[in-house]
C-alpha cells in the first residue's frame, strides 16, 4: 500500500496500529501481490468504508468477511457491488429479507450500498482484500488483526452502537463487543447455503432500527435509490 488512505477521524484512532510491525508486513506483501498479480479491490478503494463512515458517524457496523473476487465487483463495502454489477447472490438474499423487513423497499437495479455507507452504517470485512480469482487468498497475512482494532474503537464509542454478525465467521468477533453498552444482533449468513437456516425472517432491518430508536438515534433509511 502505497498510500493508507484513511480519513482523519479513523486515522487518529488507528495510528497506532498502523505504525505496527504486523500492518508492516501487511503493507508489503500487498505491495509484492499486486505487483505478480490482480488485486480487488482497487488500492483507492481498500478503505472506501471508512471515508463513506467517519469514525464518529459510526451507528451500525455490518459485518462481512472476505471481498468479492471477481471482476469489477469489490470497492471496500462488504456486500456492496459497484452500480452496472449484478448483485451477487448473497446481496440478492439480502434484497429479499428487506421486502418483507422494510415498508416501501423496492429491488434497486444495482447493488451499490452507498446510501447505507452514508448514513452511519460501517460496511465492514474482516479482510479487506483479495487476489483476482482466489478467495481468502489474503486471509492470515494481517488484516484480521487490524480490522479486530477497527472493532474494538467502535466498541469503545461511548453511545451504542448496533453490530451485525451474520454467519459464524462473524460471529466469533463477539467477544470483542460489549453487549452491556451495545447491540449484538445475529443470524444466518445470507449465503444461498446458509439463508434457509435462520437468515430468511431475521428481520435485521426492522431490528437494527428498533435498537436505534431505543437510544434515541436516528433510523436507518434501507431503501436503495437508483444510481446513474
Amino acid at each position: 500500500m502505497k498510500t493508507i488512505d484513511l480519513p482523519a477521524s479513523w486515522k487518529a484512532e488507528l495510528a497506532g496500529e498502523l505504525e505496527q510491525p504486523y500492518f508492516q508486513r501487511l503493507a508489503r506483501f500487498l505491495e509484492e501481490e499486486r505487483k505478480a498479480h490482480r488485486v480487488f479491490p482497487a488500492e483507492e478503494d481498500v478503505f472506501a468504508a471508512f471515508r463513506l463512515t467517519p469514525y464518529e458517524r459510526v451507528r451500525v457496523l455490518l459485518l462481512g468477511q472476505d471481498p468479492y473476487h471477481d471482476e469489477g465487483q469489490a470497492h471496500g463495502l462488504c456486500f456492496s457491488v459497484r452500480p452496472g454489477v449484478p448483485p451477487p447472490p448473497s446481496l440478492a438474499n439480502m434484497y429479499k429479507e428487506a421486502l418483507v423487513d422494510v415498508p416501501g423497499f423496492t429491488i434497486p437495479g444495482h447493488g451499490c450500498l452507498t446510501a447505507w455507507a452514508s448514513q452511519g452504517v460501517l460496511l465492514l470485512n474482516t479482510v479487506l482484500t483479495v487476489r483476482a480469482h482466489t478467495p481468502n487468498s489474503h486471509k492470515n497475512q494481517g488484516w484480521e488483526t487490524f480490522t479486530d482494532a477497527v472493532i474494538r474503537k467502535v466498541n469503545d464509542r461511548p453511545d451504542g452502537v448496533v453490530f451485525v454478525l451474520w454467519g459464524g465467521h462473524a460471529q466469533k468477533k463477539a467477544k470483542l463487543i460489549d453487549a452491556r453498552r451495545h447491540t449484538i444482533i445475529k443470524a444466518a449468513h445470507p449465503s444461498p447455503l446458509s439463508a434457509r437456516s435462520g437468515f430468511f425472517g431475521s428481520k435485521p432491518y426492522s431490528s437494527i432500527n428498533a435498537a436505534l430508536r431505543a437510544r434515541g438515534a436516528e433510523e436507518i433509511d434501507w431503501r436503495l435509490p437508483e444510481v446513474g
